[in-house]
């Protein structure tokens, strides 16, 4: 049986409740952010409250005009924007990382250097022969472990060829993060959880 995009089998089936489903794939083979979608919904559904909020207050005092609701309508796209979440995509050799404005991407079997800046916001830089960056919370690689493990196997290609000088540290770190979140989530599904 083929397998489509969205995780499902033709039959329907995702995997077991509560376990990451198989990789999002699309016809070139590229890995997605799997929770991309309802990052965006929620963004969105967060700018239309505060638009709606906003609105019927400014309604409800009688000073609602059309310069004010140009201005709620701003303040709401402005909200929406700081929300939008980084698309991050990967396939052999390469991660994209998107942003409501620019895309950036970084050749991964070619990387000189990953590094974790941060203690309270963390976030995982990694930088190529090219001079390709790209900046990610590390949250998304350790939700998503179809991605991780795409990376990390990009990462062992450019250490193998001598390119990466700095950061195996930061990415065994990572790796030991994804493995205990994903036996958390086995625990889970079988019940052997506390």
């Amino acid at each position: 049986m083929g397998r489509r995009t969205d995780g499902t089998d033709e039959q329907g089936s995702g995997g077991i409740k509560g376990l990451p489903g198989p990789p999002s794939l699309s016809a070139r083979g590229s890995l997605h952010d799997r929770h991309w979608a309802g990052e965006l919904r929620s963004a969105v559904r967060c700018a239309g409250a505060l638009l709606a909020l906003l609105l019927l207050v400014d309604a409800a005092a009688g000073t609602l005009t059309p310069a004010r609701a140009a201005l709620w309508s701003g303040l709401a796209l402005l909200l929406f924007l700081v929300l939008f979440p980084p698309r991050v995509t990967a396939g052999e050799g390469w991660l994209t990382v998107r942003g409501p404005w620019r895309s950036h991407r970084v050749r991964t079997d070619r990387l000189v250097s990953v590094r974790t800046t941060g203690s309270v916001g963390q976030s995982l830089v990694l930088r190529d022969a090219w001079g390709g960056r790209v900046q990610l919370d590390p949250r998304i690689l350790i939700a998503n472990p179809s991605l991780w493990l795409r990376l990390d196997t990009d990462a062992r290609v450019a250490q193998t060829n001598g390119s990466m000088h700095e950061g195996r540290a930061a990415l065994d770190h990572l790796s030991a993060r994804v493995d205990r979140e994903t036996a958390l989530a086995v625990f889970k599904v079988s019940g052997m959880e506390d």
